[in-house]
């Protein structure tokens, strides 16, 4: 396999056999499980079966015909088609000094948010405002800018990374921006119209729920962008364009890095539709240059990680853990309480703190851990107000803040703060995160738990 030209059809007689040899062939799930062996592939698409005898391949599609009976499956079809090469390196799927994938990925992030970034963002200059390039949405963008609304649709991590960049979706593009989980989507049949812009948010590009998600918006002709980690994916594929998230190969199941390159690649795509605004020109200008700050502030959160394992010591035997966000910062709590019950198996919930006194303040008790998200933005004083509550109820809080900000936040030294570098309000969700995903990740750790390989869950979920 490895010496097959590029171009040469998988099926071709001399690329099966080499000196009269047959070759040596891989069936993988993922690209990635092959890289050390071999960088040339076959994408098989959905209806196709490949059937290897005795060094013969044959490969055919199956098409559905639609008669008075019913659908039938067609006479299948031979496929001929080029092999693709991965653009990977062995050196990307190592762990190198790091012992898990998981926390290889999370000390990755202020690299794979500078590749995110790279070639996209425009500083300006005297004569020029500073900008956004997204290559894949350039033909597309006057039809954005027209649409009706917004519609972004995923499932897990993606999801709350999409409600972590729906405010400054909104505000830029002044559409309305409407948020589906892709299941539910589909099991309301939702309407979807032709006016719309469905935007499809998924890590491997593959997601069962999602691709028919997107299958229902197609046939609805709503114009169908892609945002994915997975080059030749599905999702890729079938969307009319998208944005190519670039967070480099993400092995260990609970999504990290992905999830914050998914929350910067939604933010220039805001500030690509809203880029000929002359009201929103300033804002614009702030967010770029707080995305130009997030690799060395991610850098600097980082350093938080041996006080997040000082932490999870502390949280070890608890059986619950309540997490508070509100605006930017609600899909914060609802994704670090995720990354808890993914990979720690410990129940944990994100909450809405504006819903706080609609039941949730039922469970405060002393025993009970609770994570409150409080940074500065235009919700800052909401949560100190929740902070009083909770403290009020004597609730065992953990307050992440603004640096500088633990006098404000913590009611007489009554509880943990966790202080954080501030950035634009908008960006503030991809640092928040990072010290809820160390915690996860050490809590897994302590609590002897497999970190890369959670019970029960895959990688890509490819049924429904």
């Amino acid at each position: 396999m490895e010496d097959a030209s590029i171009g040469a059809s998988f099926d071709d007689a001399q690329f099966l056999t080499k000196n009269g040899q047959s070759k040596e062939l891989f069936l993988s799930s993922d690209a990635s499980a092959v890289v050390e062996h071999t960088k040339k592939v076959l994408v098989i698409e959905d209806g196709e079966v490949v059937h290897l005898k005795d060094g013969d391949l044959s490969h055919f599609k199956f098409d559905h015909v639609k008669g008075k009976q019913g659908d039938t499956l067609a006479r299948p079809a031979s496929v001929q088609r080029a092999l693709s090469f991965l653009d990977m390196e062995v050196e990307q799927i190592n762990k190198g000094k790091y012992e898990h994938y998981m926390q290889k990925e999370i000390h990755e992030q202020p690299e794979s948010l500078t590749t995110t970034m790279r070639g996209r963002l425009i500083r300006g200059g005297s004569s020029k405002a500073k900008s956004v390039l997204l290559g894949g949405l350039k033909d597309h963008l006057k039809t954005i800018r027209r649409s009706r609304r917004i519609v972004v649709i995923g499932c897990g991590t993606s999801y709350n990374a999409s409600l972590a960049a729906r405010p400054i979706l909104e505000e830029l593009s002044g559409i309305p921006v409407t948020m589906e989980i892709a299941s539910d989507l589909l099991d309301r049949q939702g309407p979807v119209y032709r006016e719309d812009t469905a935007v499809f948010v998924s890590q491997s590009g593959e997601t069962a729920d999602t691709l028919r998600a997107l299958e229902y918006a197609l046939e609805n002709g709503a114009l169908c962008v892609g945002i994915t980690n997975t080059v030749s994916s599905a999702i890729a594929r079938k969307t009319d364009c998208g944005v190519h998230i670039n967070a480099g190969c993400e092995i260990g199941v609970a999504s990290t890095k992905a999830y914050t390159s998914q929350i910067v690649v939604m933010a220039m795509l805001a500030l690509a539709i809203g880029g000929d605004t002359i009201s929103s020109q300033a804002r614009r200008a702030a967010v770029i240059d707080g995305l130009f700050q997030l690799p060395s502030k991610v850098k600097e959160v980082l350093k938080l990680d041996q006080e997040m394992k000082d932490l999870a010591k502390l949280l070890i035997a608890e059986q619950s853990l309540l997490m508070f966000g509100r605006g930017y910062n609600y899909a914060t709590a609802l994704e670090g309480a995720l990354k808890v019950k993914e990979v720690a198996l410990m129940h944990s919930e994100g909450i809405l703190a504006g819903e706080m006194k609609h039941g949730p303040l039922a469970l405060v008790d002393e025993n009970l851990p609770i994570v409150v998200i409080a940074t500065r933005d235009a919700c800052f004083s909401k949560q100190q107000s929740v902070i009083q509550q909770l403290h009020a109820r004597k609730g065992r809080l953990i307050v992440i803040c603004t640096k500088g900000d633990a006098a404000s936040v913590c009611v007489g030294g009554s509880c943990r703060v966790i202080e954080v570098p501030q950035v634009e309000d908008c960006l503030q969700p991809v640092i928040n995160i990072v010290p809820l995903q160390l915690l996860a990740y050490h809590l897994t750790v302590l609590r002897g738990h497999n970190v890369d390989q959670p019970r029960n869950l895959a990688k890509s979920v490819t049924t429904e």
